[in-house]
């Protein structure tokens, strides 16, 4: 598997995504947003978490808007893989690439600990080495990961098993306790949790990694 990670001004999580990747098996190239293309062979592009273009006007709208941004979206509309996480979630909703929107936590304060996570559904790559139902533990760090989306956009989410993890204690006020989605084929997840900071012993925990193995199984297999 091949992985392209892109890396924005204020990216501060792009080393760690790259590193999980490496670890599960992936070849991996940082790729800057003021580039134009993916590295040829590209199967998943992992756009990661941080303060892109320091989280002006919207987070993740100056983001959306690089050079880089029309090559992800050309990799999704041919069926590639891509994984948005805390920040990189925020761009893909701002890309339209995934539906809804990422609002300020409902406490109005920035949250950074370990939280629980419901696994659930494990009808995609990223989640297809856990069980539905899986407990486990990840942290968070945002200021902005309230998600929002109008009714229709929440029952179709729920209708099409595109709700991928759950929050077991909800942190921020999301809307349907709602941690991550998927798109309609699947392909594309945007989560706030951060399984890249829970993928080895020295993290003080592994249940990030089956995140990333699946995705490795998933691609070896096609």
């Amino acid at each position: 598997m091949k992985a392209a990670i892109l890396v924005f001004p204020g990216s501060n999580c792009d080393r760690d995504l790259a590193v999980a990747f490496r670890n599960a098996g992936a070849v991996v190239d940082m790729v800057w947003h003021k580039d134009t293309a993916l590295p040829e062979g590209t199967d998943i592009v992992g756009v990661p978490g941080g303060f892109s273009y320091g989280d002006y006007l919207r987070c993740g709208a100056i983001a959306a808007q690089s050079p880089i941004i029309g090559a992800l979206k050309a990799h999704v509309e041919r069926g590639g893989f891509a994984v948005g996480i805390c920040n990189g979630f925020q761009v893909l909703t701002e890309t339209g690439l995934l539906p809804g929107a990422l609002l300020r936590n409902a406490g109005l304060k920035y949250i950074c600990r370990v939280v629980g996570l419901s696994v659930a559904t494990t009808d995609s790559a990223f989640t297809s080495r856990f069980r539905a139902g899986d407990q486990i533990d990840i942290p968070i760090a945002h200021h902005d990961g309230n998600y929002f989306a109008d009714d229709e956009t929440l029952a179709r989410l729920s209708d099409e098993d595109r709700v991928a993890f759950t929050y077991t204690d909800n942190p921020n006020g999301s809307l349907n306790d709602i941690a991550g989605i998927l798109s309609e084929n699947r392909r594309v997840l945007g989560m706030m949790p951060h399984p890249e900071r829970r993928a080895e012993e020295a993290q003080g925990g592994t249940d990030g990694a089956p995140f990333f193995a699946g995705l490795v199984d998933v691609m070896a297999s096609a």
